[in-house]
Parts: C-alpha cells; structure tokens; sequence
C-alpha cells in the first residue's frame, strides 16, 4: 500500500474511532434516498435500535406519524441537497414509541465531482433542556399574568436610569397613562413640583442602590393632574453576574387610608377635647365647693368678729387663729392647683432626699397613727438633688395620706430612695409604695386628672396626685404609677440629679425687724394686695409711695428717691421683671425685691436668677427676711 493511501486509511479509522466514541449524539449517514448506513452508539442511545436492525432502514422511521403525514422526512433532504443544510427542533419516536425532543442536524455528502453521495445526520436529545425552558416560560407567563392581573398596586421595572420598561395594569389604573404612553418615560413623572425641585427622583434611586430598598409615602401626580397619597417601594434588580440592572417600583394608592387616619385624628382631638371639657368641669366643681367651705368659714368669722365689738381678747383671737388657719389651707389648695398646672412658684434648693426622707418619718409616723406601719428604705449614697422642699414635703404628705386612705383597716406604706442611671441621664427616685386596695385598671390611667378621686364623695378634693405630677414635671423630672387590684399601689417621683454642693445655714433665727425709715416704692396693680402690702411696710416703719402700674412707678423715680423698690411680677403693660432691668439699668445702686404668685412654666433657680423673688402670699417674716437679705446683700 502506498504511503498516501495509507495515511488516508488511518485518518479514516480514526475519525471511526471517534464517532464511535460519542455517545451524547446520534451521529450517522444516510445514502441519497435516505436509508441509514452507518450507526453510531449515541444513536444507539438516544433511539434504541441496535446497528444491525437500522441500518439500511429509512431514517423517516424515527419522524413522528403527523411529520410523516406532512412528508417532513422528505423535505429535510431537499432541504439540506438544496441549501447545504437543514436545522430543525422537533418530536422523535424510539424504538420503544416513546417520544423525545430532538435538535437535529442534516448535512449533504458530495464526491470530489460535486456529485450527492448521501448526508450526514446529527441528532441530540433536548427533552431536559426543553422541559426547563417551557417551565421557565411557562413560570415567566404566570407570573406576568399575576403581575398584569393586580390592579391594587402599580407593579412596574425601571431601567438602571429610572425609564420605565414594563407598566401593568394597576399602574394604568392608579396613575392614569396607557402602557405605550409610558414606556421609556422617566419616573420622575409621578413627582409633585416641589419633590422635582429638591431632587426626590434621583435621590430615591441613590437610596435604593445604596441601601438595598427605598420606601416612602409621598404624594404623586396622576395623569389627570390629582394629586394621590402614594405608598412607594424601590428595589433594585440585579443580574445572575451580580450586575445592576434595573429597578422594581411597587405603588399603592393610599389615599383612603390617609383619609381614614385624618379622620380618626380628628376623631380623638374631638374626644381629647371632650375629656379636657370634662376635666375642667371637675377642676371648676371641685375648686367651688373646697373654696366654698373655706370661704364660709372665713366670711363667717369676719362678720362674728364685726358684730362683736366687745368680745373678749381670748376669743377675738380664737377667731383669728381659725381664719389664719383657713387661709392656710386656701394657700395649700391653691398651690396644688398651681403645681398641677406646672406653675407653682419653686425655691429649689440641694438636698440629700435619703436624709430629709429620715427626718421627715418620725412626723409622718405620728401623723397616720399607730395602725399603719411606715418603714424607710433608704440608699445611704444618694445623688444630691435640687428641688423645692416645700414641693417635696406636700408631695410626699399627699401620697402618704393617699396610701392611708386606701388601708382603711391599717397596713404598712414604704418610702424608699435609690439612684437610676437612664439613657436621658442621672436619676434620683423617691418611691412611696402601700399594701393597700389596689386601683383598678380602667382609672389607674386618669389619677393624675386634677379633682378625678378614686375615693368616695367627700374624702378627698382629687388634687393629691395631680400635685405629685406637676412638683415631679416642674422639677425636671418625671412620675409614674403603679397599681394592683388587693395588692397595693406604688408612686415613683424621678428627680434629676444635681452635682451642685449642699448648702449650710449658718443663721436660722427668725427676724422680723427691718431699718426703719426706708423709703420703698410698693408696684401692685391689685388694689386689695397693695393695701394690704402698704399696711405692713407701714407697720415695720417703712415711707412707703405707691403704684399701680409700672409707668407710674418710672414716673415716681424719676421725681424722687428710693431705699427699695417692691414690685409684683405679673402686672400689664410693664411687667415686673421689666420693670426691674430698667431699675437696674438706669439705678444700678437700687435694689429690687420682685413678689409673685407662680412661676413660668420653668422655674428659674435661686443661684441663676437676676433679682430676688418673693412668694405669695407672704407673711411678716418672710417679707421682712427678704428685704433684710436683699439690703444685707447690697
């Protein structure tokens, strides 16, 4: 044999070899009429004839009837002699009848004279990857069917520069625009004027990327114009490289929710509104029929007192006493009332409550009786504090006589001290706790209502614990209650702590006496209240020249000379604190004693303010410690 020859004998057992190594196609010839010639085990395979019993049959055999019927077998090859090739998928029948999804290949086979020898055929099974595709499509066509079918939500893709590429039906619905009106349009669309101003569009996009979701609500524009309350989320869509490439955009109209919620904000205002009428009413009944009773006293005695003129000292005095008396209590009512509402008049001062709290129990124990058992739990480092002891001592005196009132048949009460570290800062808490009735739930939410009592008509005015609550908020501080039916109630009063040092009397006599001879410039606008102030600088040897207003008393000092002026706070026109700067500015060398019945809303602290102040009403020993100190000081 030639060495040609031979060599194309050995490329052709090669190329045998290697067909007859491929098993994942059917690879086989076919003569010009289309009868098999060869047979590879890939076909063997996929159609499960054995080489011996196909080959010489026609190929037309593993075609499907319906194919035959449209004599497909025939047109491949014509196709393929004509064309150099025929591509196609479609249905094949094995040996068994059963069926598989072919990609099949037909090649013509040509002598060196271009003359038709046969063909080459290449088959290969896609049943799997077509299952997966259809699945995958069919999967797709459902889910855009959903998508399509929502009508609720505006469920549609953006591109990574915000045009929109998909628009389902509820988008169509809630905004208005048709599908081919939107297409390749930027969302930015839907934008109110001024979010477009502010750059809301591209900032709700930068959001989306950077933190994976962007959700808002917002009002948007429809097609019409109208503006809607929307509820928007924006995802972004990356590929299965991890590349950006898109955005979803899910919308909800929420405008009859917001309108629902406007609503029911309007709702309880009205009832918020309602509850406040209902509390004043309680507030002004309460105040009428306390005052009332102090009132018949104090009108009583005065008019015995009048009708009397020749009674004896012993008893002119015991009506005295009782009218002091219930002027005091007036004073304490009125207090209560001022510290619910946040006004009270405050003189803070630094304390350690663990030590004012032991002082203070032996007077506490005498006052509810041998029946009840009151017990100190008392933290030996407390932080200091800075608060009002007058404040503090009804406070913790109204919820005392509160958790007596709720043992009737005795029990023990506890007052316990202790700091709190909270994350708005350093705390003190006072705590007053009794084994006592217990407040039900449905009220325990409305004990801090001025004149709301839980206690039967007649015991009570309602105001203790309203004055607990507004000392506690005026302070600086915060209360809270707790409460269980037949195990007790519990009041928490949370104090700020202070780093400021204590302060040491170093004279604590009582002195009523002052220079006599002092020329004072009385401001009151009260006509009673000025009297009465005017008789008791008269009575301490005061020259004393009056004034109603602060223009008259600017008039006065400029006409004459002044030791001292005393001026209420709360007057119209010029106030006195303004009154007070003015003295200050144009008599930096005369001093002001400033007198007042409430405070603002946040008291000033006695080492911040800028003039002394003096509270109402005043005695004769607080008046005249007050102008000692201030003279003292000048």
């Amino acid at each position: 044999m030639a060495a040609s020859a031979f060599d194309d004998h050995l490329a052709g057992r090669r190329f045998e070899l290697l067909v007859q190594s491929v098993t994942d196609y059917a690879i086989y010839m076919l003569d010009p009429a289309g009868r098999v010639v060869t047979w590879n085990p890939g076909a063997e395979r996929f159609k499960l004839y054995a080489a011996g019993e196909i080959v010489g049959e026609h190929f037309s055999r593993f075609f499907t009837p319906e194919d035959r019927d449209a004599e497909l077998p025939l047109k491949a090859l014509e196709t393929a002699a004509r064309d150099g090739r025929f591509e196609a998928e479609g249905w094949r029948v094995r040996k068994d009848g059963t069926r598989f999804w072919a990609h099949a290949v037909l090649d013509p086979i040509r002598s060196d004279d271009g003359s038709l020898i046969g063909f080459a055929k290449i088959t290969r099974d896609i049943t799997e990857k077509r299952r997966l595709e259809q699945a995958s499509f069919d999967s797709e066509l459902q889910f855009r069917l959903l998508v399509q079918g929502v009508r609720d939500y505006a469920i549609y893709m953006l591109d990574r520069d915000g045009l929109i590429t998909s628009w389902n039906s509820g988008a169509r619905a809630i905004k208005g625009y048709e599908e081919v009106e939107m297409l390749g349009q930027h969302f930015s669309r839907f934008y109110t004027a001024d979010d477009l101003a502010r750059g809301a569009p591209k900032a709700a996009l930068e959001t989306a990327l950077r933190e994976g979701k962007f959700e808002a609500e917002a009002q948007r524009v429809r097609k019409d114009g109208s503006l809607f309350w929307a509820h928007v989320i924006i995802d972004p869509i990356y590929n299965e490289a991890g590349e950006h490439v898109g955005f979803a955009k899910i919308t909800r109209d929420i405008s009859t929710k917001r309108q629902a919620e406007e609503e029911l904000r309007e709702a309880q205002a009205a009832l918020l509104q309602s509850q406040k009428l209902q509390a004043l009413g309680e507030l002004a009944g309460g105040i009428a029929h306390d005052f009332n009773n102090l009132m018949t006293v104090m009108s009583g005695s005065a008019d015995f007192l009048l009708r009397q003129p020749d009674m004896s000292v012993e008893k002119r005095n015991r009506y005295l006493h009782v009218m002091l008396e219930t002027a005091e209590r007036a004073t304490s009512l009125t207090s209560q009332l001022l510290a619910f509402a946040r006004r009270q008049p405050l003189e803070p001062e630094v304390m350690d409550l663990s030590v004012r709290m032991d002082a203070m129990g032996e007077m506490l124990q005498r006052t509810l009786g041998g029946q009840y058992d009151l017990q100190l739990d008392l933290s030996p480092a407390l932080w200091r504090v800075e608060i009002d002891p007058t404040g503090l001592e009804t406070a913790l005196l109204n919820a005392v006589l509160n958790a007596r009132d709720a043992m009737p048949n005795g029990g023990q009460i506890t007052i316990a001290t202790k700091n709190l570290t909270q994350a708005d800062g350093d705390m003190v808490a006072l705590s007053i706790s009794d084994t006592g009735e217990g407040i039900p739930r449905d009220k325990l939410e409305r004990v801090f209502e001025p004149f709301f009592t839980t206690k039967p008509t007649g015991k009570g005015t309602g105001l203790g614990l309203s004055q607990i609550h507004g000392f506690g908020i005026q302070s600086g501080g915060a209360v809270s209650i707790e409460s269980e039916v037949g195990r007790g109630t519990t009041v928490h009063i949370l104090l700020p702590r202070t780093t400021k040092s204590l302060r040491h009397d170093t004279d604590g006599r009582s002195d009523i006496a002052i220079p006599a001879g002092l020329h004072v410039l009385l401001v009151e606008d009260s006509d009673h209240v000025r009297y009465f102030a005017r008789e008791l600088l008269e009575d301490f040897g005061c020259i004393v020249v009056e004034a109603a207003n602060g223009e008259e008393a600017l008039g006065h000092l400029r006409e004459g000379a002044f030791d001292i002026v005393f001026s209420d706070i709360v007057m119209p026109g010029i106030s006195g604190l303004d009154l007070a700067q003015r003295i200050q500015h144009d008599h930096p060398d005369l001093p002001v004693l400033l007198a007042s019945g409430y405070s603002s809303k946040q008291f000033i602290p006695v080492d911040q303010r800028e003039f002394p102040i003096l509270r109402k009403p005043y005695k004769l020993e607080t008046l005249a410690a007050s102008i000692n100190q201030l003279l003292g000081a000048r």
